[in-house]
């Protein structure tokens, strides 16, 4: 869990009710009502200045949102309902505009990307880059050959290997610690380990993915933008069996495999 100071949270707070939806004026103006539990328009106004104005049109938006209740005496006074509910009511409000965007982008479609694909893609980050092989993995009817090192290994993986163990596609591992060789292992006991050409631990080699030998995925571990204490991931993939990086990784791995295979 994430420590903070007063003002760190506060900072935080902001931006992430923020990316929830909420103005910055409503976003201060609920964090304020978080610090009073029960207060006027002045007592808002006096935490940090807020515009009395902005405060009008934040607690009117806020009361609609059902995040707080306002007591019509004069001055009116606000008070704020539980963390609780709040996070329950924007937890819901998240997922219902997920399920709609969802819809509208199915209208939209033709939702799969061409399967053939001249040239590589590149992707960039650990998130999109571990999005990307769960997908291809996903989308895997035969033959998977995955290498990879350790802490790039999520439990997504495991789960979408182990889904395609139960399709009957063939799964190759290679370039993994004998620990997650073992853990893969008991998760999808029928995947053969196979001996590599390199180190792979030793390079800032990421990860390699080969499904179906049509589609393509090789990721290496950099800098990120802040020096050395980040480690980063990017990668390129191509897809279809005329794309460059498929022909050249395919005819190095069905080789290695067939030679593993022979011995």
């Amino acid at each position: 869990m994430v420590s903070f100071d007063e003002e760190q949270a506060e900072a935080e707070a902001l931006d992430r009710l923020q990316d929830l939806g909420l103005s910055q004026y409503e976003a201060q103006t609920l964090i304020n009502l978080f610090r009073l539990g029960t207060g006027t328009t002045q007592d808002i106004t006096r935490i940090n200045g807020v515009p009395r104005t902005r405060v009008y049109e934040a607690t009117d938006r806020l009361h609609e949102l059902g995040f707080i209740d306002i007591q019509h005496t004069t001055p009116r006074k606000f008070t704020v309902i539980s963390e609780e509910s709040i996070i329950r009511m924007l937890n819901t409000q998240r997922e219902n505009t997920i399920i709609e965007l969802a819809e509208c982008l199915e209208v939209i479609g033709p939702a799969q990307p061409q399967r053939e694909q001249f040239g590589v893609w590149t992707v960039t980050g650990r998130e999109a880059v571990a999005s990307r092989i769960d997908e291809f993995i996903g989308d895997a009817d035969e033959q998977i050959v995955y290498m990879t090192v350790d802490e790039l290994l999520t439990d997504e993986h495991l789960d979408q290997l182990q889904a395609a163990e139960d399709r009957g596609v063939d799964i190759y591992l290679a370039g993994i610690s004998d620990d997650v060789q073992n853990q893969i292992q008991k998760i999808v006991p029928s995947a053969e380990l196979f001996e590599t050409l390199w180190e792979w631990q030793d390079t800032p080699a990421g990860s390699l993915l080969i499904t179906d030998e049509e589609t393509a995925l090789v990721s290496a571990l950099v800098n990120g933008s802040d020096g050395a204490n980040e480690i980063e991931e990017t990668a390129i993939w191509g897809a279809g069996d005329r794309n460059s990086l498929v022909v050249v990784l395919r005819t190095i791995f069905t080789w290695r495999l067939n030679g593993e295979q022979a011995v």
